[in-house]
């Protein structure tokens, strides 16, 4: 249904630190800037694009609003929640854990803000 996500930052460099070490503890690959200065994060026809907000003012982030990223397996969990724990991100709700439906998930905040939660797939 969903071609890409887009998100707002203040400091891309700093956005590209943490999401280029979160996705690489997910197998996936750094980001690049494209030819308007955007962030771009591609993976198996997803795609994440980060940029600074056209109209010139301060990014937010949403509220209410949740960024889903899968994740293959519960120890690809912790290795992004590690990671960006380690680069400017934020931990947050409840610790890793396990849900009742067997999917394990873990919830962050980037530096700009933006709520993300990385979910492997549930077993039950």
């Amino acid at each position: 249904m969903f071609t890409h996500v887009m998100i707002g930052s203040n400091d891309l460099e700093r956005a590209r630190s943490f999401y280029d070490a979160t996705f690489a503890a997910l197998g996936g690959n750094p980001g690049e800037m494209d030819e308007r200065g955007r962030l771009v994060y591609i993976h198996e026809g997803g795609r994440l694009m980060i940029t600074k907000p056209i109209d010139g003012k301060p990014a937010t982030a949403a509220n209410g609003g949740t960024i889903g990223i899968a994740a293959a397996s519960p120890g690809h969990v912790l290795a992004w929640h590690a990671a960006g724990v380690a680069h400017g991100g934020m931990a947050i709700e409840s610790p890793p854990s396990e849900r009742p439906n067997g999917a394990f998930v873990a919830y962050l905040r980037d530096p700009d803000g933006n709520k993300l939660s990385a979910r492997s797939h549930p077993t039950k």
